[in-house]
């Protein structure tokens, strides 16, 4: 299990490489919502996600042949533009491996950095890539299989626990659990009385369903929510949710979407769906607790185009 002394860690480690993003009270939200709501703005992060606190985490643990022989990812989108950008930037070479469904702009970010990028038909194929990249020599940096990143992803939890006001819960958007494995594993050391809450939308149940089968399972994937569309979690992710998280709540595409549009009117944040999802589960929540719930919502990433945002509101029905 992550420890607090591993977030630490890495936060002193990352620090002066990526942003202490806001943790402010949303007054919008607040409204909407009918209780105090409190948000960690990630999408301000570098590269627009949270990721790059892993991806920096993990670079800067590197040896020098490891850093020598280049760094391979597979991603969604978010991670891959995270260890674009911050290898770059740290001078060493990257791969990013894509399936062609990730979004065009997260493939132009990352190519953008000098990186490679290779495309596959689907997740399943990009994990099988990257592991015979690092088969060939590679150092693969795991989206959330790996302690190291997950204790970078967990200096969010870190911030968000000195920086918020009394909070009763705190929601986190789930694809293969690294962010939520760090939030959880910071919060229950600095704030145990917080309940956390993942949520996951449909079609991209991979942490839900290991939870239901005790372990980790593979699972179809037909959310539009890349970057949720993890094809399992790891053992590493799937132990610290089944022991520091209340419960997983799964949402629909289109409440994710609709999540957006809230967002941007009530929260004036521009998100993408894997943040948009928190809104609908934050209701079901606040229907749970009640009106003396406090909510923290970690807003994740805000990566997603206005034609994509739009594109969706008009598939779903939602302008």
């Amino acid at each position: 299990m992550i420890g607090i002394s591993d977030i630490e860690t890495a936060a002193g480690r990352i620090a002066g490489h990526v942003v202490r993003t806001p943790t402010v009270p949303s007054p919008g939200l607040s409204e909407l919502l009918g209780v105090p709501v409190t948000a960690k703005l990630e999408l301000l992060q570098r590269t627009g996600s949270f990721k790059a606190r892993g991806a920096t985490a993990k670079l800067l643990s590197l040896g020098e042949a490891e850093r020598a022989a280049g760094v391979v990812a597979v991603s969604g989108g978010n991670h891959g533009i995270a260890l674009a950008v911050m290898a770059a930037a740290l001078q060493v070479k990257a791969t990013v491996v894509m399936p062609r469904s990730a979004p065009a702009r997260s493939i132009a970010l990352a190519e953008g950095t000098g990186a490679q990028v290779r495309l596959t038909d689907g997740m399943d194929e990009a994990f099988a890539t990257a592991t015979r990249l690092r088969d060939e020599g590679l150092t693969l940096v795991h989206p959330f299989d790996d302690p190291v990143v997950v204790a970078g992803q967990g200096t969010v939890g870190l911030e968000l626990a000195r920086d918020a006001g009394e909070l009763t819960d705190v929601l986190v958007s789930i694809g293969g659990g690294g962010l939520i494995s760090g939030v959880a594993a910071a919060l229950r050391a600095l704030r145990p009385g917080v309940r956390i809450w993942g949520v996951e939308t449909e079609g991209a149940e991979a942490m839900s369903r290991a939870l239901a089968a005790g372990g980790p399972v593979p699972v179809p994937l037909t959310s539009i929510v890349t970057t949720l569309s993890a094809p399992a979690v790891s053992r590493l992710t799937y132990e610290h949710v089944r022991a520091l998280v209340e419960e997983v709540l799964v949402v629909s595409d289109r409440e994710a979407v609709r999540g957006c549009l809230e967002l941007a009117e009530h929260a004036k944040v521009w998100t993408e769906p894997a943040a948009g999802c928190l809104l609908p589960a934050a209701r079901r929540v606040r229907e749970r607790v009640g009106a003396d719930a406090r909510l923290g919502l970690v807003v994740c990433g805000g990566n997603a185009a206005p034609a994509d945002i739009m594109a969706w509101a008009d598939g779903f029905g939602l302008r």
